[in-house]
């Protein structure tokens, strides 16, 4: 996601998608995966979800950080945090702008800004690390709507 290529690749996928989109897999709307996805870059940028406690803090990055952060794809229909389930209905094009302007910030920001920088669950991530969660999620929801 730090590379400009494969950075318009995603938002160009994104832009295929229309609001009659049906997914593959799962439960979303295209509005609510629009959102959805909203969340991981809210974490980052926005101060709107509040930090999990020491405890929660502590599960997530010894059971939930290797999924995200690893290289294995995730399964159709896991299980998500209770801070990505969105069960009203979302303003589409809102939430894909919001998107689209979300991984142009992160694309900017660039690889160096992200090496060693906090994450709102799993402490510190370098880069890579950073860049295996941003993209693997969005490729995840992206492929469950088909583009």
């Amino acid at each position: 996601m730090f590379n400009s290529k494969d950075t318009q690749a995603i938002v160009e996928r994104i832009k295929n998608l229309d609001n009659q989109a049906q997914p593959l897999w799962g439960k979303m709307s295209v509005d609510q995966m629009l959102a959805h996805c909203n969340v991981t870059y809210e974490m980052v940028y926005d101060n709107k979800h509040p930090k999990p406690n020491a405890f929660k803090r502590w599960m997530l990055k010894t059971i939930v950080k290797p999924i995200v952060v690893g290289d294995k794809p995730y399964k159709k229909n896991s299980r998500t945090a209770p801070e990505f389930v969105i069960t009203d209905t979302k303003n589409f094009d809102l939430e894909k702008s919001r998107l689209v302007d979300f991984i142009n910030r992160t694309q900017q920001l660039g690889a160096n800004h992200f090496e060693n920088k906090a994450s709102h669950s799993f402490g510190n991530l370098n880069n890579k690390e950073w860049n295996t969660m941003f993209y693997k999620h969005l490729d995840h929801h992206l492929n469950q709507f088909g583009v």
